[in-house]
């Protein structure tokens, strides 16, 4: 789990127009909250947070004004729609050694059985409680084989040592779909000629 480290300033100025005065300096609002302390605004390096938001709940120690050091993880993050930029981000305190709920995605690997089936993601992400400095990055599934109905339960995911479930166990991850016969007429009417030949 990397940590990454971003120097942060209070602020004390709100609304639409100090957002966009705040976003033209290259920075982005944010807010940290938690541990049922006042929510603190921040204002954040942009491409320094951008940067670390590259990697799924990153772990950021927050070096606020230069006098308080905090451990926080992403949890909302607003983009621009058409640009992509970052608007706001919501950050949530975290202690060393405290457990917390968040979601890490999942990536398969291997083939699938032959015949053209199709793998369907039913969670992108997988809902997990780990120690706040110890949240792993990704979890990844073989589906190597797996023939069309088959499934992934969150239960068959090995998860590494300190982290659990934060779902049901029999909830389906990923499914292996039959291919979809693209000219079904002329298939029918071949089965119906060799049926007539039998």
């Amino acid at each position: 789990m990397s940590e990454v480290k971003i120097s942060a300033e209070t602020r004390s100025e709100f609304g639409k127009g100090a957002a966009r005065r705040i976003r033209r300096d290259n920075k982005v609002p944010g807010v940290l909250y938690g541990h049922g302390s006042d929510p603190l605004h921040l204002t954040l390096p942009g491409h320094e947070l951008l940067l670390a938001l590259r990697t799924p709940n990153v772990l950021i120690s927050l070096d606020i004004d230069g006098k308080a050091n905090e451990l926080a993880i992403p949890k909302s993050v607003q983009r621009d729609p058409i640009k992509g930029f970052l608007e706001h981000v919501d950050l949530l305190l975290v202690k060393r050694g405290e457990k917390v709920t968040v979601e890490i995605p999942v990536q398969a690997e291997g083939e699938l059985a032959a015949g053209g089936n199709l793998l369907e993601h039913v969670l992108n992400a997988l809902p997990v409680e780990a120690e706040a400095t110890h949240i792993p990055e990704s979890v990844t599934v073989s589906v190597e084989g797996l023939e069309a109905g088959a499934s992934v339960l969150a239960k068959d995911i090995a998860l590494p040592s300190g982290t659990t479930l934060a779902v049901d166990g029999d909830t389906v991850v990923l499914q292996v779909l039959a291919a979809q016969a693209e000219e079904a007429p002329e298939g029918e009417s071949a089965e119906g000629t060799e049926a007539a030949e039998a």
